[in-house]
């Protein structure tokens, strides 16, 4: 029989690019409440249930704005474009005015969503679970925006890249 131990440590640095080896997409999580409105760049995004439409994303709890953003009545998923570099960059950062540099509006919801973006998921929140140094949030999609063909941003091993083409 085989013993599984619950209490093994790994080195955070190279558990970090184990994971890293998993090529994910880029995504903008904004909201607005009565402080104004917020956005962070994550690439922890996942599509949950078709019926319903629920979608998941993961924030670190050391995100300043976690308390504000566990509280909101709507919120956007905003996949980003290969050209979005510069706006994954910006929402990544804690500190400076990421909004006032970045193009946006309300969607039906009344969540602020990216323009451009490859896809906008506009969702109400289902669920928050534990995921140790994380919260995961499971968002209800009330509302979704895709246009265009264009190529979306990737990150695999601690950076960009692009996509080089379609698998047949």
């Amino acid at each position: 029989m085989t013993t599984v131990d619950l209490d093994a440590r790994f080195d955070p640095r190279e558990l970090r690019n184990a994971l890293g080896r998993f090529a994910t997409g880029i995504a903008v999580v904004m909201a607005r409440d009565s402080e104004g409105l917020m956005g962070v760049t994550v690439n922890s995004f996942s599509a949950v249930s078709l019926d319903p439409p629920l979608i998941l994303f993961c924030m670190a709890r050391s995100l300043k704005s976690l308390p504000r953003l566990e509280k909101v009545t709507a919120y956007s998923v905003n996949i980003l474009l290969e050209s979005q570099q510069d706006v994954s960059n910006r929402f990544a950062t804690a500190g400076e005015d990421k909004l006032a540099a970045t193009q946006w509006e309300p969607g039906p919801s009344g969540a602020p969503r990216l323009i451009p973006a490859h896809a906008s998921f506009e969702c109400v929140p289902y669920a928050h679970y534990d995921g140790g140094d994380h919260v995961i949030f499971v968002g209800r999609v009330v509302h979704m925006h895709a246009e265009g063909e264009d190529a979306p941003l990737l990150y695999y091993r601690g950076r960009y890249h692009t996509l080089a083409g379609r698998a047949e």
